[in-house]
């Protein structure tokens, strides 16, 4: 991977954090934007690596089901991602 390939892949990584850290990004399109531009990979291919099912990475991306803690965290830690708790900004 060159030099560029990097810094491309990381504004992405940053961009995708920073939408959904802001909500601008559902938890769904997150995932979905990090399976496809970050891994290229099919759904089938990233639920194999996330060790999920298939069902589950498609309802997941949709913003349908209840994913567990394990699920999302399953998803982002190829990412050097996790879920966590973070204050909330007050209006």
């Amino acid at each position: 991977m060159s030099l560029d390939d990097q810094e491309r892949r990381q504004r992405t990584l940053d961009d995708i954090r920073e939408g959904l850290q802001s909500g601008r990004l559902s938890l769904g399109a997150g995932v979905r934007r990090l399976r496809r531009e970050i891994t290229g990979f099919t759904q089938t291919d990233f639920a194999r690596m996330a060790r999920i099912s298939l069902r589950t990475l498609r309802q997941l991306e949709q913003d349908e089901g209840n994913p567990t803690l394990a699920t999302l965290q399953a998803v982002f830690r190829p990412f050097g991602l996790g879920m966590g708790v973070i204050p909330l900004k007050r209006r």
